[in-house]
Order: C-alpha cells, then structure tokens, then sequence
C-alpha cells in the first residue's frame, strides 16, 4: 500500500513538472496567425494547438526531459529539471517577444548578427507589451515553484514500482534507460509521417505541404506550427549549424541551366541611356517610410521625389532577419534573401556575383565606394562590398574621427572630410552607394539620435514631451539635412547636373513600439505595409509616375537600363521597371504576392514559384562560381 502511494504521488509530481513545458509551448504557437499547411491531399488552416505533429513532437521531448530528471537522485533532480526548464523558457521568451516584432518565430541564424542589434535590445524589451510580461512572468513563477516543491528521495521508476513489467523485461537500470533511448529515436522518426508524404521539393506547391515545411525548415513559421517549440529550436538549431551542405541534385542543375538558357541581351527601349555617362549615387534610406516623406518633415527629399522617375508602388519585402542588410544585398546583386532555406545573405561572401551592380559600373570606368556609418564588420559590410566589387567600405565608425556618438547623424555622411573629399573630389565618375542611418530605433529624446536632435531644436532643457511618432519624424528631417548638404555639394563641387540620385528605403518603420502609427497612414492589414519610396532624380529629368508594382529586385536591372550597361535579363531574378512589357510584382516570405491590383495570400502561381527557386538555388549552390 505504501509502494502504491509513493508510485500515486510520483504520477502528480511528474504531471506537474510536465505542464509549464506544454504551456510554453501552446502559448508560442498560438500567438502565430492561422497558416495553410497541406497535410497529405488536403490543405487547411493549421490549428496550433489540436495538430497532432506538434504536440507529439511536445509530448515526446517533454518525456525525454523528465525521463532525464526523474532518473537523477537527490538535488540532482531540481538542477536538471531546472537545466531543461531554464533553457527552455529563455526559447519561450525570446520566441514571444521576436513574433511581437517582426511577426517572425526567433532563429538561431539571427545570432550572427547579435552585436548589430545589442545597442537596441532594451529598446525592444521596454516594447514589448505589458500582457507577454505578465504571461512570461506567470510560467517562470510556475517553474520555480515545480523546482522548489520537487521531492528529491529516491523513487522507483516513474509511475512504475521496482517489481512491475518493465522491471521484469529489463533486467537493469542501463538497459531500461537504453531501451528508452531507442525507444524516443523511434517514436522521433516516426512522428514527421503524421504530416503526410513530402512533394517533389521544386513542385511550386511543396512549400505548404507539411512535410516539406519540416524537412526543409526554411519558414520559421510554418516549421513553428508543423514541430512545436522544443523540436523547433533543436532542429532549427541543427540546421543553422550542423548540418552538412548539400550537393545540388540532377534535376536543380536542370532547372538552373533552363533558367539562365537564354542569354539574349536586354531590349533598348525609351528609357535606354537616358543617363549615360553621368555619375551616381545610390541613395538606401533606413526606415524612411513613405508617411514620413513629405514636404514639411523632409522638404528636400520632397523635392527630389516631385522632380523624378517616381515609382510609387514600390515594396521592400522582408525575407529574414537584418533587412536593412537584405535590400543593400537584393540592390547590388538583384537576388534576395533566399526563401525556401534559411540562409543569411550576409553570410554568402564566398559567393560570386560577377553581374553585380558594382562590378557593371567598374566595367564602364566608374569608381564605386560604399559610405555608411557602422563598422565594416556588422553584417560582414566590409568582406561583402568587397566581394561585390566595391572599391571601397567608408565607415564613420572605423575612420576614428568621432569621440562621441555624432556619427550616428546623417549629416556626419557629408560632413565628414574623408567622405566628402572620396564623395566629391575625383577624377573620374563615380558611382557610390550611401546607406543612411538616423531614422532608427529608438525613438526617444532621452538618449540617442532622438536626445541629440531633441537637444539641438529645442535646447538641453527645454525638450518637450515628444511621442514616438514625432521623434521619428524628427529623425527623419536629419535624413533630409544630409540631402540638402548632399546638394549643396555636388552644386559646390559642379556635380549637379551630372549626378543622378537613385533613392529607395530598406524597409518600413516596423522598428515602432506603437503600432498604431502604421495604422494611420499605410494599409497594415497585410504585406502591402511594406511599401516604401523608390524614385531617380537627375536636375534635367521630365518627372514621370511608374504605378507598375516593383521591388529591390528591380533596381538594379532597371538602372543599368537608364545608363545604357549591358546586361543580360537572365542574370537577374527581376526586369527593368520601364520596359513597355514589364508586369508589376512583389512576392512576400508567407507565401503572399500583390501585382497592383490582386493581392493573394498562401497561393504563389508557378511563375513566381520558379522565381523563388531560381533565387534559392542559385545562392545555395553558388552558381555563378561554376558557371
């Protein structure tokens, strides 16, 4: 009778300790926004939590951490509980509050680029809302409160006295926990059937069949709902960064030599050559939102904007973590983050892009310097540029000018001598790209850009209570006073009517703690939030309003058009924005796309499917190396 109470107790102090690991689970996947997963022939919304692969895969690890804990003795029990408790709420958090932001599930990939996001980490945690707290704070008390009411005496085998059927069958301690061991590989391989038969991986529909969600783990979202929170961060982790690489298959080699079979140069058409010869400055705003382009905030820019080639349905898609880096990689190579795997395009400077737009330029006689703020280390900025073929990386931070923190404003970009003498002073034509910074997070007036602007308009002690929005703006009118400086140099330098200016934005404000900024001024309803500004002004141009739907991918194709380069469109995943045969796009990362009129979601049509895949597979296997 005393074994039975002591095997009784051991059944609820197992469930107990079981349930904060099932609650974290369930509380990451339903914060997530209903996704289409095919499941075998039929295509569904995806509940988060009835869907059996998730919650077997939860069940399972679940079992492997309390049999791990349970087989311990004495204080052994509550540090191992609390070892897999502890690391398990850390994913739970991080998980909870990255969603909040980006709308993205957190991955181990995104660890690669920690030191370009530590300065902004308490400005994200103070955004998250006060509800997530109360919730993340609930589970750690329920945590803690298993480890300190965990009784630590020896116990027999959970649930399961010395003298029942598993002991009879397995005649030791190592043999039991061997046993278990095979017993979890089984069930682990067998659970990924419950999600149905994988589909030919370049078929344009298997990036909503489940099984291919979960083998490819390239959608941080999708592999979230398909797995649940512990099978996700170890299989995530195992992808990011053990997992062997890949040899491409006959029919990838197959698809690519098609996608690039026809090498037929691109087609004059009324906009060939407009600027040839004359020099440019690629001009990549940071979260420079179309809201905050307007004649009072940034009158300068306004004036560019109404003096232009304006293509006002411009969209700068997110397609994983860093976008600032991902529309200065989608501008220079005319490809973008891949898709279908997750990989950091940062990480791809062995990679070779011999039709970069740099290296278009170079052929023409152009120099070509990048000039930014940060480091060339961030991003791997300096490596990256240099692959590209970009003579130089100029960086505020690296030039060891500054004491302070004043290269942080835009102004710093013109006004430093290093960069106005390499901006300005040269011989030969040039061609630069220029990355602004000022409009970023955080946007406050008691540290930061936000305190120095604050402090410099309004005096040290006289700052009024400002809100998020109106430091934004504020950030943004030092964009602008970096392009009339801009301006004012090249009419100083004899510059101006022989320099076109090609402004684009990385990204929207997503950077906002307040939300509903966005919800005031752009449709925030789907991917449509991403439109930016996109327009090329030259002091000679006729304006003129492109309405076809374009993206970063067109840029570069697009330029080259407008300066008479060669190119072949094939060597591009898009096409110059101008020709008369031109249809609007954007594709998003979820699965969604928008051609100007039509916006559809969770339903890419072939044509953007092979777009995808000729995108990823060229990255993947570094094409351009090899052919």
């Amino acid at each position: 009778m005393k074994s039975l109470k002591r095997n009784h107790f051991s059944a609820w102090q197992i469930l107990s300790a079981a349930l904060p690991f099932l609650a974290m689970d369930w509380i990451v996947r339903l914060s997530s926004k209903p996704i289409i997963i095919e499941v075998g022939n039929s295509s569904s919304v995806f509940s988060p939590v009835y869907s059996p692969a998730p919650n077997l895969f939860t069940l399972l690890w679940i079992a492997f951490f309390l049999g791990i804990t349970f087989s311990a003795r004495g204080n052994g029990r509550r540090i191992l509980y609390g070892f897999f408790f502890g690391l398990s709420y850390i994913a739970f958090a991080a998980n909870l509050i990255y969603y909040r932001l980006t709308g993205f599930y957190f991955s181990f990939s995104l660890l690669k680029m920690a030191d370009e996001g530590s300065s902004y980490v308490m400005d994200v945690i103070t955004g998250t809302p006060i509800y997530l707290y109360a919730i993340m704070a609930a589970v750690l008390i329920w945590g803690i409160a298993v480890v300190v009411s965990m009784k630590t005496e020896s116990l027999s085998l959970p649930l399961l006295c010395s003298k029942c059927f598993l002991s009879s069958i397995f005649l030791s301690r190592g043999k039991w926990i061997l046993s278990s061991f095979f017993l979890f590989l089984l069930l682990h391989t067998l659970i990924p059937f419950s999600l149905g038969k994988a589909s030919d991986g370049l078929e344009w529909k298997s990036f909503k069949n489940g099984r291919n969600v979960y083998n490819s783990f390239n959608d941080v979202n999708k592999s979230m709902m398909v797995s649940g929170l512990y099978e996700f961060e170890i299989r995530n982790f195992y992808m990011t960064f053990l997992k062997p690489s890949e040899k491409m298959s006959e029919q990838e080699a197959s698809f690519l030599e098609e996608a690039y079979a026809d090498r037929t140069p691109a087609a004059s058409n009324s906009h060939t050559g407009l600027f040839q010869g004359k020099n440019v400055i690629f001009l990549q705003m940071e979260g420079l939102d179309t809201w905050m382009l307007n004649e009072t905030d940034t009158p300068n820019l306004w004036n560019l904007k109404e003096h232009s080639i304006d293509f006002t349905d411009h969209y700068s898609i997110y397609t994983g973590g860093g976008s600032t880096f991902n529309s200065e990689f989608a501008v220079n190579t005319g490809f973008t983050t891949p898709i279908t795997y997750e990989q950091n395009v940062y990480m791809l400077n062995d990679n070779l892009f011999p039709h970069s737009l740099p290296k278009k330029f170079k052929e023409q006689g152009y120099a070509v310097n990048a000039f930014h703020m940060n480091s060339g280390e961030f991003y791997n900025r300096g490596i990256n540029y240099r692959n590209w073929g970009y003579d130089n990386y100029f960086s505020l931070v690296d030039s060891g000018d500054y004491s302070d923190r004043s290269y942080d404003l835009d102004r710093e970009l013109i006004l430093n001598p290093t960069f106005y003498q390499e901006m300005f002073c040269r011989k030969e034509p040039f061609a630069h790209y220029l990355i602004t910074y000022t409009p970023h997070t955080p946007f406050v007036t008691d540290k930061g850009v936000g305190k120095m602007l604050a402090e410099e308009k309004y005096g040290p002690d006289s700052i009024p209570d400002l809100s998020e929005e109106e430091v934004a703006r504020l950030e943004a009118g030092e964009t602008d006073y970096m392009v009339g400086l801009l301006i004012q140099a090249l009419k100083d330098n004899n510059l101006y009517d022989n320099t076109v200016i090609v402004a684009f934005t990385d990204h929207y404000l997503y950077t906002l703690n307040d939300k509903t900024v966005l919800d005031r001024y752009k449709n925030t309803d789907d991917n449509r939030i991403n439109q930016t500004p996109f327009f090329i002004w030259s002091s000679d141009l006729t304006p003129e309003k492109i309405t076809s739907t374009t993206m970063q991918m067109n840029i570069l194709p697009t330029v080259l058009n407008l300066f008479g380069i060669p190119y072949t469109p094939s060597d591009y995943l898009m096409t110059d924005a101008l020709a008369p045969d031109y249809t609007g796009l954007a594709f998003f990362a979820d699965s969604s796309w928008y051609d100007g009129t039509n916006y559809v979601e969770n339903e890419l049509p072939e044509t953007i499917q092979k777009l995808i895949q000729k995108n990823d597979l060229t990255l993947k296997y570094n094409y351009f190396a090899e052919n």
